[in-house]
């Protein structure tokens, strides 16, 4: 192909790439100095925040009960201005006109940046229920420490955690960023505005799901390749699914959902309840009951 040929076949290209109609839905068009939030400086608010939480696990390996005080004081101001930038820029994607007056939109970026931080002891009050409830649900775990530096369950916690308490304050985008970095780091999906109780635990972990509507109580664990999903959409008049309906299932206290298991629908699995392997459960269960897989 001649040089000629080459260019006319690029410009071409160009051409059908810039299309408007090529561009429906796929497109973002920037306000000048507002761009979309960082996937980068999104991962390094989940490592300081980490490091806050687990002081010692994550962050500096040489704090010391002397020094942590200033480590997180440290930790806490750079994660402040971190989220402020990142909760501006996530107000500019979620409506066009909170990026037309620049001094109001900060003020509510910087003060939603405040509440978040004022929420970190509640979030951490909550990662030490889970990370008990990983140690006492493996026989194999030998320490705390261990739990909270190896398994996957509390990385996805930390950042499920941190989301939905994000999605609580009204922070488009950035909180299904997060979880969605959680699931490619661990395997474990969880939707940001999924309400999930204390002690919970997820031993193993890998293709669990977690849908958006899911009400989850205390006390709970799951196994690796658990579905809690939806059973169908409900469409409107124009034959699209109509969003925002409860339509994930709901596990009450002290739950078990062994591996594999799919649970579908706006249904109640009761307190106590046992679900077994590589089962379909789309009815409700009453609670301190078991449904299982039996061999023929």
């Amino acid at each position: 192909m001649s040089n000629s040929d080459t260019s006319h076949t690029l410009t071409q290209t160009v051409e059908a790439l810039s299309e408007p109609e090529s561009l429906r839905g796929l497109y973002h068009e920037h306000h000048e100095g507002n761009p979309l939030p960082s996937g980068k400086t999104l991962e390094e608010i989940v490592e300081i925040s980490r490091a806050i939480l687990f002081p010692g696990y994550y962050g500096n390996p040489t704090v010391n009960i002397h020094s942590v005080k200033y480590q997180i004081g440290v930790y806490v101001q750079r994660l402040y201005q971190l989220l402020a930038d990142q909760i501006e820029a996530g107000l500019c994607f979620g409506a066009a006109e909170a990026c037309d007056d620049t001094r109001l939109r900060r003020e509510k970026s910087e003060s939603l940046a405040t509440e978040m931080i004022a929420r970190l002891p509640y979030i951490r009050k909550m990662l030490a229920t889970d990370v008990v409830a990983a140690y006492n649900g493996d026989p194999a775990a030998e320490s705390y420490g261990e739990v909270i530096s190896c398994y996957p369950v509390i990385k996805a916690l930390s950042n499920y955690r941190l989301a939905h308490e994000l999605y609580l304050l009204g922070v488009p985008l950035i909180p299904r960023m997060l979880t969605e970095m959680a699931h490619s780091e661990t395997g474990i999906d969880i939707h940001p505005a999924a309400q999930i109780g204390s002690h919970f635990t997820i031993d193993h972990g890998t293709g669990v799901v977690i849908g958006a509507t899911c009400i989850i109580g205390s006390h709970v664990k799951l196994y690796q390749g658990v579905t809690l999903g939806a059973k169908s959409f409900p469409l409107d008049a124009d034959g699209n699914p109509i969003k925002g309906i409860p339509r994930h299932p709901i596990l009450e206290d002290n739950v078990i959902v062994y591996s594999n298991a799919t649970i579908l629908g706006r249904i109640t699995i009761g307190e106590g309840c046992v679900v077994g392997a590589n089962i379909w459960v789309t009815e409700d269960m009453e609670p301190n009951t078991k449904k299982v897989k039996t061999l023929s």
